[in-house]
């Protein structure tokens, strides 16, 4: 007996071809952000598969969602860091001016 749901990965495909009309009318920097947000998009779409959804829609873009709440959590933790480096080089920063005055190499 033959199939009679497609495969998530053609729907994906199918959807994709459909939304990637909208790049035809961005302008050239964006485009590059757009095909980034569909690339997200595929490389999520086998976890969003296993969402029930009668709205194909739905899983496609929860999972450019997650993709972009994953860079932003990924950027945050980076900033974290770069914010904990320089605390840490502003309070040496700090310890060798004091220390500077009270012991003067003259």
């Amino acid at each position: 007996m033959g199939r009679t749901i497609p495969s998530w990965r053609l729907v994906v495909n199918d959807e994709l071809d459909r939304i990637g009309r909208f790049r035809e009318f961005l302008r050239v920097e964006d485009k590059e952000i757009f095909d980034d947000l569909l690339r997200q998009c595929k490389h999520y779409a086998p976890y969003a598969s296993t969402m029930a959804s009668t709205i194909k829609e739905v899983p496609l873009m929860f999972s450019m969602l997650f993709g972009q709440h994953k860079m932003i959590f990924e950027l945050e933790k980076r900033l974290s860091k770069l914010e904990a480096n320089q605390t840490q080089m502003s309070a040496r920063a700090s310890q060798t001016s004091t220390w500077k005055r009270i012991y003067p190499m003259e």
